[in-house]
């Protein structure tokens, strides 16, 4: 390991990427816990295992799918497909870092190390082979990102919002669904030799299910912010004001989907689109405006 490119392990690890780890957040901000020092702790803990544990995923399916990688225009660049990194050595880093993942976990506590225990096999099982079945392999996607979620609530004694985990679902659904639609645009003909179960779907299908889900989670949060448990519990009958950021967000989203070449990675459009990021950016400072 020591003869390693440090560049080449931390584009391996893909750190610009734990910026999703924040769904782990999520239940310190809306379950009032982030005057609990033990919480928040427990939260930040458990962030960082989600971090190790996603590095961990993104250097196993890299060295699992080294071969194929090599022939897509993006991925072929990744350390494993150039030869920069082994898949041997992808694999050990793998491990390394779950293992990292599964004790930091368990410092916060055993229902976070179950859940982050959860998310590596689940993962590891997609590498494997569920990312090949239709709609599954969306599904899967967003089950990590609701473990998440739970990580951040019920695994540090916070009690999740049904509304919330509903919206948080639907916003990873949605997600997922328009990494495949823009993954089958931007490699046409070829997407099934970059990735099996494109041959499966098709634009017409990926768009009706990107719309049926942002319509879902939309409604699902305006339920949510207009719910008589969300008042009581935040003292504040005003966050339905925050809907409009997230419909900011949302219809600036699909409309990099559909006109800008975007939506094969949430990451990334944040850090390309100043008003993408204005938006979640002013979603958040109105959220802690109103029930901080």
């Amino acid at each position: 390991m020591t003869a390693l490119s440090g560049r080449d392990v931390l584009q391996l690890l893909r750190p610009h990427h734990w910026v999703k780890n924040g769904f782990v957040l999520a239940g310190l901000l809306f379950g009032h816990a982030w005057g609990e020092p033990a919480m928040v702790a427990a939260a930040l803990a458990a962030t960082l295992a989600f971090c190790l544990a996603s590095s961990a995923v993104y250097a196993f399916n890299d060295a699992h799918d080294a071969a194929s990688d090599r022939e897509h225009p993006e991925k072929s660049a990744r350390p494993v497909a150039r030869g920069a990194i082994t898949p041997r050595a992808a694999q050990a880093l793998a491990a390394l870092l779950a293992a990292a993942a599964l004790a930091v976990a368990a410092w916060a506590g055993w229902p976070v190390a179950a859940v982050a225990l959860a998310y590596v096999v689940l993962n590891a099982a997609y590498s494997l082979g569920l990312k090949h079945v239709p709609v599954l392999d969306v599904f899967i996607i967003a089950a990590g990102f609701m473990l998440r979620l739970l990580a951040g609530t019920w695994g540090i004694g916070i009690e999740p919002s049904r509304w919330l985990l509903a919206c948080g679902f639907l916003l990873t659904l949605f997600l997922g669904f328009a990494k495949r639609r823009a993954e089958l645009d931007r490699l046409a003909d070829d997407a099934a030799q970059h990735r099996a179960v494109l041959e499966s779907y098709s634009l017409a299908f990926l768009d009706q299910a990107v719309y049926a889900c942002a319509f879902g989670m939309v409604l699902s949060y305006a339920a949510y912010t207009l719910a008589d448990s969300t008042i009581a519990l935040h003292g504040t009958e005003y966050l339905i004001w925050t809907l409009p950021w997230v419909l900011l967000g949302t219809f600036r989203y699909l409309f990099r989907l559909h006109y800008r070449g975007g939506g094969g990675d949430p990451a990334q459009e944040l850090l390309r689109d100043p008003l993408l990021a204005a938006a979640t950016l002013g979603w958040v400072a109105t959220v802690f405006v109103l029930i901080g």
